[in-house]
């Protein structure tokens, strides 16, 4: 089923939604909660509030881009989750993400106002749309989905030197371009 006619499902407030959305974006959903919880029942958990997230929102908003719509709702959860659940236990792919990105985006609370984390939302988009769609798809593996380095490099061939070269490069690219739009990093 089309995305169009699952956004109307959530419109008129039946319950095949969950189950088309569930269908078509499932393992789409569990592979994001996955590579951030690392445990196959938070996944599940994650997912599952998900399509609860999704029916509450979607009678205020007809998402354009539905996979990035539903993507977005399981990475914050799966994020929120895994700080709840992770005091002493780390993921340390997703550690390792964060911490690669963290030279480019500081984590303080300066970044607090969403009009400020728009703007970064919006700078970022349009560096990426800049770049190869190569490098732009396994910046997106590693720093959106939380893929490890090995995962990238299967599913691109690459050598895990080359990976982490590209991604080593276009964070240092970003830093640069964040800088030139006045953000303080």
């Amino acid at each position: 089923m089309d995305d169009k006619k699952i956004i109307e499902l959530y419109w008129e407030r039946k319950e095949e939604a969950i189950k088309e959305t569930s269908l078509k974006y499932g393992r789409l959903c569990t592979h994001i909660a996955k590579n951030i919880l690392s445990s196959c029942e938070d996944s599940e958990e994650c997912v599952n509030d998900t399509y609860f997230a999704v029916w509450n929102v979607i009678p205020d908003e007809r998402p354009n881009r539905f996979s990035a719509f539903i993507s977005r709702i399981t990475r914050n959860l799966a994020l929120k989750k895994y700080e709840y659940i992770s005091a002493s236990k780390r993921n340390p792919a997703a550690i390792t993400s964060l911490e690669e990105l963290g030279d480019c985006i500081s984590g303080t609370e300066s970044v607090e106002s969403e009009i400020e984390a728009r703007r970064i939302e919006s700078t970022i988009d349009k560096f990426l749309w800049r770049q190869s769609e190569e490098k732009r798809n396994i910046f997106i593996r590693r720093y959106w989905y939380f893929d490890s380095i090995e995962n990238i490099c299967e599913r691109t061939g690459f050598t895990q030197s080359k990976v982490k070269s590209m991604l080593y490069e276009m964070r240092q690219k970003l830093r640069k371009h964040l800088e030139r739009e006045g953000f303080e990093v």
